[in-house]
C-alpha cells in the first residue's frame, strides 16, 4: 500500500456555524508516485464555465458563504473518502468545488478520491480531476496553494516539467511570504529540483524564517550552500517587487 506523509503549508481561519477554527492546510503526497490512468488537456476547454448557483466564492475570503455548503457536502466523512453527505463521495466534492473552486481540502480529496477508485474521473464527478485544478486556477491564479497542491498532481502524473512551471508561477506570486517561499522550496526538493529548492530557502532565510527542516533535507543530499549575507540582505526588500506571474 502506498504511505502518505504529511506536510504542514499553513494556516487558515476557518469559519463554522459555532465558531471560526484554524485550519492546517495539509498536502498529502503518496511515496509512490503512480499515474491515473489518462488525463485532460490543459486550459479550460470542457472544463465548463465557472458560472454556478451559489458561488462561486474565494475559500481565503468569502467566510461568512462557506459554512452552509462544508456542512452540507464537505462533512469529515466525505473529506476522508468514508462516504457521501447527499450521494456518491464525487458528486459531494464537485459541488464543493463548483461553490468554492479553490477549496485545497477539497482538491486534496478529489486527488485522492481518483487514486482510490482509480481512475481520472471519480464517480460522480462531472469533470475529470485535472479540470478542477483548472476550474481553481482560473477563478484565483494568484493562490500558490491551488498552485502546490497542483503540483503535487502533475508530480503524480510524472508530468515533472509541468509540475515546476506550477512552482515557478507559485514563486512569484508568493512575492514576500516567507512560509511561501520555504514551502515552494520543500515542493521543489521533493521534484529533485534542488537548485530552485535552495533558492527558495535562501528567499526564506533572507525574509527571516527560521525553521530548518529545507536546509537540514538540502544538505542530506549535498546541495545546502549557506547563503550570502550580503546578497541576502540586498535580496529581502526586493523580493517583494517579483515580477507578474503568467497565467
Amino acid at each position: 500500500m502506498s504511505q502518505w506523509k504529511t506536510l504542514m503549508i499553513r494556516e487558515l481561519k476557518y469559519p463554522d456555524f459555532r465558531s471560526r477554527l484554524t485550519l492546517s492546510i495539509i498536502l498529502l503526497w503518496v511515496s509512490s508516485l503512480c499515474a491515473l490512468p489518462a488525463r485532460a488537456q490543459s486550459g479550460n476547454v470542457g472544463c465548463g464555465s465557472l458560472a454556478n448557483a451559489y458561488g462561486p466564492y474565494d475559500f481565503r475570503t468569502d467566510l461568512d458563504k462557506l459554512p452552509i455548503v462544508l456542512s452540507n457536502h464537505f462533512t469529515p466523512e466525505v473529506e476522508a473518502l468514508v462516504s457521501g453527505k447527499t450521494g456518491p463521495l464525487g458528486a459531494d466534492i464537485d459541488y464543493t468545488l463548483r461553490a468554492i473552486p479553490n477549496e485545497p481540502r477539497a482538491l486534496i480529496a478529489m486527488m485522492r478520491l481518483g487514486e482510490k477508485e482509480k481512475t481520472p474521473q471519480p464517480r460522480g464527478s462531472r469533470y475529470p480531476i485535472e479540470c478542477w485544478f483548472d476550474r481553481a486556477i482560473r477563478f484565483r491564479p494568484d493562490d500558490v496553494i491551488v498552485r502546490m497542491i497542483y503540483s503535487t498532481y502533475l508530480n503524480k502524473q510524472g508530468r515533472i516539467a509541468d509540475a515546476n512551471k506550477e512552482l515557478a508561477i507559485a514563486t512569484n506570486y508568493a512575492k514576500d511570504n516567507a512560509f511561501t517561499h520555504y514551502n515552494i522550496g520543500l515542493h521543489y526538493f521533493d521534484l529533485k529540483n534542488y537548485d530552485q529548492a535552495l533558492i527558495e530557502a535562501h528567499k526564506a532565510i533572507a525574509l527571516g524564517f527560521q525553521r530548518t527542516e529545507l536546509r537540514d533535507k538540502l544538505k542530506s543530499v549535498g546541495k545546502w550552500v549557506e547563503p550570502d549575507n550580503k546578497a541576502v540582505g540586498a535580496a529581502s526588500p526586493a523580493i517583494g517587487a517579483a515580477s507578474a506571474p503568467q497565467r
